[in-house]
């Protein structure tokens, strides 16, 4: 009990008079219409281009020749083209995005205690978002020494450049829409999504494991082929002329299907980011994107560059572009390049060696063809010849924090070139400053890139496949993990959905009817889908249970079996078969290793205490009869409490080690509160006692607190961690969480 005293004197200073115990238990400002001032503002609704038939919006980010953004432009200090004819500026504003000041980014990063459990993350309100960064790596095309130097950069960003009120994702180029390709403002995510940055031995028939291609006789000019300096021996060394051509053809093919899929890739994050508001960034991080074969362009590559730079352009995302091989040496020659010494061959031609260098300068640069392409049309940067990528990272997240939006009226010549592109051009008339921003844009009468239609049953798994949620319908998703002895380890899903957004049909004699379909995807982290189902569900109702649902909304319950140890995405999607209407959520679960020597922790629930003091796990209930109405709004599923309100929790922790001498565990668990990201309450660390449990390897905890009428409404996060402390092995620890939201 002294535990109990020591944390509700915590909770009556922090939170507002409240109770805590725990229990062992056997159980935007739209910018000036005229130029006549500049504004500062910060990026709300407004789009950062918009084009329709009366305006014409674009971003642009001037600098000084030191890289510095200029804050302090002037509307008469900007000329903007389009197709060569000057434009009259109608809308001018600054757009300013940092909130952190300059002194906190310029801090070093506190010293972390590797040890210590992960703190859990905030749930990010839609207007909580600062920044929504999409980090693209091309680990098809990156090689093995790349890849290594990409994780290190990728590691850095997240413990040194990461913030609150950022929405990250690690996409790669080489999986699906698997578990680790969310947004997400969990660091610990994140980093699991890091890990899954792996070198691609072979795709496509065409991998390598040095940055440069190991350099061989038979590409470099042959100065001995045909008699002169070489013999009959050396000549039989290099390759026949049909044989290279056969291989030439080969590599192209492959580098273009490299290419393509990887646009592909990109194309998928443009989409996800054409909802969101302001301005947004994506980083693609490769070995190179070419344009160019050796037969010349690549027309499949080359439209579907033109392609991404229009989605890019009409979602307002900005691509930062970065040559993961650093600096670049074309004369360096290591032991692995079979090349003739450095002598001059016949009539003064060019020794291997120099050829070598020049060879790998073409190629070098037609490899960044289309990173520079992409960069320059959608007003990013592309970042090339740097050994840290970090720098790189950090480069194109500062290049982010302002921009100026700049608007005007389209002529009539605009409106008569209806769908086709139209070049802009933007200068600035003081001198010596540099401006990067988006070079044209196709007209608004026909989006020549614009998706097709789509059916209800396509929006229902664009839905599903989309990295972002959908909002039509108001969903929230809270997943748990769990062990039974007989079925192994599960996934039990609990979605609330609001009624409110869903439409009751009139039937006779009162009665409504509500239909809903309902579909559900799991993702692996490797992009596979693990399972799947999709649902119509009939609800009639009247009355009291109409009036309940109405108020309080209805939750779908399901449990999803899971065979693996590993990171998994549950994605899951409702849609209202009478108004099309919407809604999607995911939630990441990390299935731990279950076996008899790992320790691990069971979903945490939380709900207001019932009259037996602490909740369950809530029971299974199949797909095809999963939907019921819910008495509050402080269910498991939603999780909302007011004031004055006794909260219980409970968890099972799996696979204790036993004392060899008693045969019982030592635990020690305790419990923290968060609020808003940040820590309120850290209890003290407390033995655990397993009371009259005979199941010592799935052991019942809960617990219980109290809010009281002054505490602070807003989001809280309630962790648990629990810690295997027995002599003579090595400590374990592991933890859980769970927000709630308090309001008055």
């Amino acid at each position: 009990m002294k535990k109990h005293r020591l944390l509700c004197t915590v909770l009556l200073a922090q939170l507002g008079a409240g109770t805590f115990g725990q229990q062992p238990s056997t159980t935007a400002p739209t910018p000036p219409q005229q130029p006549s001032s500049q504004e500062i503002q910060k990026p709300g609704s407004e789009d950062v281009v918009r084009i329709t038939t009366n305006l014409v919006q674009v971003d642009a980010v001037v600098t000084d020749k030191n890289g510095k953004i200029v804050t302090d432009l002037k509307p008469e200090e900007i000329k903007i083209l389009e197709d060569g004819r000057e434009q009259k500026i109608t809308n001018f504003a600054y757009y300013a995005t940092e909130t952190v000041p300059e002194s906190a980014r310029q801090q070093k990063p506190a010293a972390v205690d590797k040890n210590a459990p992960v703190a859990p993350p905030t749930r990010l309100r839609p207007e909580d978002v600062r920044r929504t960064i999409a980090i693209v790596v091309d680990d098809l095309g990156l090689s093995f020494e790349s890849t290594h130097f990409v994780q290190s950069a990728l590691k850095k960003f997240v413990d040194e450049q990461m913030q609150p009120g950022d929405l990250v994702a690690i996409i790669r180029t080489g999986a699906g829409v698997g578990a680790l390709q969310q947004f997400t403002s969990d660091k610990n995510q994140v980093e699991r999504a890091i890990k899954a940055v792996r070198w691609q031995p072979s795709v496509f028939g065409f991998g390598c494991t040095e940055t440069f291609q190991t350099a061989h006789s038979d590409y470099t000019v042959k100065t001995n082929r045909g008699g002169g300096t070489g013999d009959s021996a050396g000549a039989s060394t290099f390759e026949d002329e049909a044989s290279r051509r056969q291989r030439e053809r080969m590599e192209d093919l492959n580098r273009e299907a490299l290419t393509v899929r990887t646009l592909g890739t990109l194309r998928y994050v443009m989409r996800g980011l054409q909802d969101l508001p302001g301005r947004k960034s994506t980083v693609l991080i490769s070995d190179g994107l070419p344009i160019f074969s050796r037969a010349g362009h690549s027309d499949s590559a080359l439209d579907n560059l033109q392609r991404l730079v229009n989605i890019a352009n009409h979602a307002s995302v900005v691509l930062y572009t970065m040559d993961a091989r650093g600096v670049f040496d074309a004369t360096m020659i290591t032991a692995a390049d079979e090349v003739l010494p450095n002598t001059p061959g016949n009539g003064g031609a060019s020794s291997e060696s120099e050829i070598l260098a020049q060879s790998r300068s073409d190629s070098v640069a037609e490899s960044r063809s289309g990173l520079n392409y992409l960069a320059a049309e959608t007003g990013g940067l592309f970042i090339h010849d740097t050994n840290k990528l970090d720098n790189g990272i950090s480069r194109a997240l500062e290049d982010q924090r302002s921009y100026y939006l700049i608007g005007y009226r389209p002529t009539e010549f605009t409106r008569k070139q209806g769908s086709n592109f139209r070049k802009l051009t933007v200068k600035v008339k003081r001198p010596g400053l540099n401006v990067r921003y988006r070079h044209g844009f196709f007209g608004p009468t026909g989006d020549p890139v614009a998706p097709k239609p789509q059916t209800a049953d396509s929006r229902l798994y664009a839905a599903l496949a989309s990295p972002l949620a959908a909002s039509g319908v108001s969903t929230r998703l809270t997943a748990f993990f769990g062990n039974d002895q007989r079925s192994g380890s599960f996934m039990r899903s609990l979605m609330h959905i609001d009624a409110r957004d869903v439409t009751f049909a009139s039937e006779p004699n009162g009665w409504k009817k509500l239909v809903l379909d309902v579909a559900a995807v799991t993702f692996g982290e490797n992009g596979k889908v693990v399972d799947e189902f999709n649902r119509t569900h009939t609800i009639r109702t009247a009355g009291e249970t109409l009036q309940e649902i109405l108020k309080n909304g209805l939750v779908y319950s399901a449990d999803i079996p899971v065979k693996k140890p590993g990171a998994y995405q549950l994605r899951m999607v409702v849609r209202d078969s009478a108004s099309q209407r919407v809604g999607s959520a995911s939630q990441f679960i990390e299935v731990p290793e279950f076996k008899k020597d790992n320790l691990a922790l069971s979903g945490l629930v939380i709900s207001e205490a019932n009259a037996k003091g602490a909740p369950a796990l809530p029971p299974n209930a199949s797909a095809d009869a999963a939907l019921s109405p819910i008495q509050s709004a402080s269910n498991l599923a939603v999780r909302i409490f007011h004031s004055e309100t006794v909260m219980s929790y409970g968890y099972l922790i799996y696979n204790p080690r036993l004392d060899p001498q008693t045969h019982k565990p030592q635990l020690t668990t305790q419990v923290s509160i968060f609020r808003e990201g940040q820590l309120m309450v850290e209890g003290p660390e407390t033995p655990y006692d397993i009371g009259q449990q005979t199941d010592l390897t799935r052991l019942r905890d809960d617990g219980f607190f109290k809010l009281n009428k002054s505490t602070a409404p807003g989001q809280y996060v309630l962790q648990i961690t629990v810690k295997d402390v027995l002599p003579n092995a090595k400590p374990r620890t592991v933890t859980q969480w769970i927000d709630f939201e308090v309001v008055n």
